[in-house]
């Protein structure tokens, strides 16, 4: 629940952010620069990971970090080098492609933390 509760909020702030810049009201640099490109890859990753538990209907399904790094590889190549070079909108900026790297690592180790859970038969793993 602790995990819904912190996407939820993710994706309120990523969408707050993206209101008040469309309507070009103040944000501090830091949040206007870089949260979304922090939380761009959890919330990707997330809604994927949701998505295709509930089709194979496997709750235990998890990325492997190769996927997490390939898709911020992707993302920052495309936002960071390709796109930049054929429109004046978007900036190449090395800050971004940390964030981009950054979040999906921070997405990949916390669905991965190995916790302990109290059950009929003692302490185990989850």
């Amino acid at each position: 629940m602790f995990r819904v509760v912190i996407y939820i909020g993710m994706f309120v702030t990523a969408l707050a952010i993206y209101v008040l810049q469309r309507f070009s009201l103040p944000l501090p640099s830091v949040l206007n620069n870089y949260a979304n490109d922090l939380f761009c890859l959890p919330l990707l990753l997330g809604a994927m990971e949701f998505t295709i538990r509930h089709l194979k209907k496997d709750k235990d399904f998890k990325f492997p970090l190769g996927f997490v790094i390939l898709l911020a590889s992707c993302y920052s190549f495309y936002f960071e080098y390709y796109l930049p070079s054929f429109n004046q909108r978007y900036t190449a900026d090395w800050a971004d492609v940390i964030l981009y790297f950054l979040g999906g690592l921070l997405f990949y180790f916390s669905e991965n933390k190995k916790g302990v859970r109290l059950s009929g038969k003692g302490l185990q793993d989850v």
